[in-house]
């Protein structure tokens, strides 16, 4: 049964709400933003119909409150929720909330997400359904003493990893049985901290893997479609950094096998909407193993709906609605003849390459977005905005897409140099490096390639003497561009900028 959605609340901010608001906008869906005491100026407030405050800056009293944001939209009249990603996306008690209050969640059930969210669960289930997994010891309530047993049989070295959570945080590589205990009591303490949740599994190391992931839409009518695979192996500290579809290392006999054990744990889970499947792929032997499913809409989906023509988005809350997947015959069946194109997904963060890459926060003073052919910008910032303590670093994604992968690298670079921001501090300078270096070029890396080519990179060029000042004085007049489009009040140009300031 179809029930169409009348109005959207996104329960997140910045780019990501943007990005889902533009959707709903297309589909005459109404929208509502909901906004922190820091973010009442955010540009994600000025794209929804209505915006609604829902508590101070701190993330806990507002974008984690889920009592606020439940609020929010029953005072607005929202019959359907849109997570994003982060905050509230992939915790199955919110899903219930939203369930309890008569709100649509646009996302998996809460029940799918108990059976996925936790890696030690998936990792079972996995094994259960033919899933290939890398050798570990992946029971709930593991004792410290009984991951290092575990460790010992499978042999050094091996990967700490937290049940709960992503992005690094509660993992460790052990390399010798003197090292573990330490370490897996320093991961677990993370992991509580980070996640509430100190539960650890171990497995054994894979050396110098690529990191692969499969993008899935699933209805509710027993349908999987698998739009491809990413290639997210160039990582910082665990972090992506640059991700890219379709992966230069895909074969035809590789994505069947990946596809195929993607869509058999997606179904065991009675997974329904759009979700990630991760998998380590060890490029020496071939093989493959699960790493864990993304139950929410990914920050890098951008490059899947280069290369396959869809809105991702849409057919989220098309999903949700209780429609069946109606695509191309082709992408259904997963052909790599329907693959358009390459695309490649740069993450532009505010941070201070030149110390150790820590968060920069501070006034915006100057903003210049790359344009052109093939060329996307997905952003939540722009001039005279400020970037907080209390958010994610994340200003901008920068998408490319081109014929082939040559062709995209080359166009990354140049939409790369054409990006300026000044106020603070960003690492636009470092993702050139990185594109400028030959195995990049190439496709020949894996997740460990920027810790051993840029282990102590520092930016080599400075802002030009006054040009800081000259943004700063820089008044809001004048034309402004973005493809033609309309800006939000405070996104000048670097362009529009320097022209004003000299007239």
């Amino acid at each position: 049964m179809v029930r169409m959605i009348r109005k959207i609340l996104v329960a997140n901010r910045g780019e990501i709400a943007v990005r889902v608001f533009k959707t709903a906008r297309s589909m005459g869906i109404g929208t509502v933003a909901v906004f922190s005491e820091a973010d009442k100026d955010a540009v994600h407030t000025r794209y929804a119909d209505e915006a609604v405050l829902i508590g101070a800056a701190e993330p806990s009293s507002s974008y984690l409150d889920s009592d606020a944001i439940l609020k929010a939209a029953r005072e607005a009249g929202a019959d359907a929720l849109h997570p994003g990603y982060g905050f509230l996306s992939e915790r199955s008690s919110f899903v219930r909330q939203c369930n309890d209050a008569g709100v649509t969640f646009i996302g998996p059930s809460a029940e799918a997400m108990d059976r996925l969210g936790a890696k030690i669960d998936a990792k079972k289930l996995a094994v259960e359904n033919g899933v290939p997994v890398t050798p570990g010891y992946f029971e709930p309530g593991a004792t410290v003493a009984q991951l290092k047993e575990a460790a010992d049989t499978i042999g050094y070295p091996v990967m700490l990893k937290a049940s709960a959570g992503g992005g690094g945080r509660g993992m460790r590589i052990v390399r010798e049985a003197a090292e573990f205990v330490s370490a897996a009591e320093l991961a677990s303490e993370e992991s509580l901290k980070a996640f509430g949740d100190g539960a650890m599994m171990v497995e054994k190391l894979v050396d110098r893997p690529r990191h692969i992931e499969v993008q899935v839409l699933a209805d509710s009518h027993g349908q999987v479609a698998c739009l491809f695979e990413r290639e997210c192996s160039l990582q910082r500290r665990h972090q992506k950094v640059v991700e890219e579809a379709p992966s230069p290392v895909m074969t035809e006999e590789l994505w069947h096998r990946m596809q195929e054990a993607a869509r058999s744990l997606v179904l065991a889970a009675g997974y329904q909407n759009a979700g990630t499947v991760e998998f380590m792929f060890d490029e020496a032997s071939g093989e493959f193993y699960f790493l864990e499913v993304n139950a929410r809409l990914q920050v890098e989906h951008p490059v899947t709906e280069a290369i396959t023509g869809l809105d991702l988005v849409e057919w989220q809350i098309r999903i949700a609605q209780g429609e069946k997947l109606d695509l191309p015959a082709k992408l259904m069946a997963g052909d790599r003849g329907a693959i358009r194109g390459h695309a490649i997904e740069a993450r532009l963060i505010a941070e201070d390459p030149a110390r150790g890459f820590l968060p920069s926060i501070g006034p915006i003073l100057g903003w210049a977005e790359p344009d052109g052919l093939g060329v996307r910008f997905d952003t939540g910032f722009g001039r005279g905005l400020s970037v907080t303590q209390y958010y994610d670093s994340l200003l901008a994604k920068l998408i490319v897409h081109s014929s082939d992968r040559a062709r995209a690298v080359t166009a990354l670079k140049a939409a790369l140099a054409d990006t300026h921001i000044l106020g603070v501090k960003t690492n636009i300078e470092y993702l050139l490096a990185v594109t400028a270096h030959p195995d990049f070029q190439s496709g020949r890396f894996d997740t460990g390639f920027l810790g051993r080519e840029f282990p102590d990179w520092k930016p080599e060029r400075s802002v030009p003497p006054g040009l800081a000042e000259m943004m700063g004085q820089a008044t809001a007049s004048g034309a402004q561009r973005s493809n033609g489009a309309e800006k939000p009040q405070g996104a000048w140009g670097l362009a529009d900028s320097f022209r004003i300031a000299k007239s």
